[in-house]
């Protein structure tokens, strides 16, 4: 005689409550997971290092009589990335509007309170640093490209590598790709630049020529110059939308 309480039913009732509750935990795990990966639209926030009174940031006066100035080159670049980011259709923010110096920790307060407020609003954010560099030995002039990130493996890592890998695909590629190549990957990685490890979201400053270089300096000075280094910068910001921020153009 069969139990009351092992009946077909009972065990039946039983099954079904055990592998229900299954069903539902794998089910939620899995939305959870889903929702994890998702991938956040990007918001670029360009940085146009220096100011108009910053003392020392320019070239020397050439035999041509021109002269780089390094903020109004660093603008110049700026404005034309966000054009070619607006016309992508990738959202971005300008860091500092005015042509004055704004010293790195504002610009630090200034990145975050972007960072959090983009990330309010359901984006992510990363930081983009335009400058061009100078020798440190004036009678040696330095010549080329480079990507400053922070120490430690991060997402800035990546953006770097798609910097150098766009900034070949130009006519930057008759100038010397300068890598550090010690830890595995392209980009110089300092903490010194304090912009680039206190900033709550990847952050890269791009090296753009040498301005005490003749050759390096009549390219930044040039508009062809000037557009080819912008449109290398949208595409090498969009080649990272496609991999981290579900980018499809």
């Amino acid at each position: 005689m069969t139990s009351k309480n092992f009946t077909p039913e009972s065990r039946l009732r039983k099954w079904l409550c055990r592998n229900l509750r299954g069903l539902t935990t794998r089910f939620t795990h899995t939305n959870k997971s889903i929702a994890m990966t998702r991938q956040r639209p990007l918001c670029v926030i360009l940085d146009n290092g220096h100011g108009c009174g910053t003392p020392g940031k320019r070239s020397p006066v050439w035999q041509a009589g021109v002269q780089l100035m390094e903020y109004e080159f660093n603008r110049a670049v700026v404005n034309r990335a966000m054009s070619g980011l607006d016309k992508a259709g990738i959202k971005c923010s300008r860091l500092v509007p005015e042509a004055e110096d704004i010293s790195v920790s504002m610009r630090i307060v200034r990145a975050n309170r972007l960072v959090s407020a983009a990330n309010k609003d359901g984006f992510q954010c990363v930081l983009v640093s335009v400058h061009a560099i100078a020798s440190p030995v004036a009678k040696r002039p330095g010549t080329g490209f480079e990507v400053l990130t922070s120490k430690g493996r991060t997402r800035s890592d990546d953006l770097a590598e798609m910097f150098y890998s766009q900034a070949e695909s130009t006519y930057l590629k008759n100038f010397r790709m300068r890598r550090d190549l010690a830890d595995g990957d392209s980009d110089k990685e300092t903490n010194a630049v304090s912009i680039l490890p206190k900033t709550h979201c990847p952050a890269v400053l791009t090296e753009n020529l040498f301005m005490d270089n003749e050759k390096d300096c009549m390219l930044l000075l040039s508009g062809f110059g000037r557009d080819m280094i912008a449109e290398m910068h949208v595409e090498a910001i969009r080649d990272y939308a496609r991999k981290y921020a579900g980018y499809v153009s």
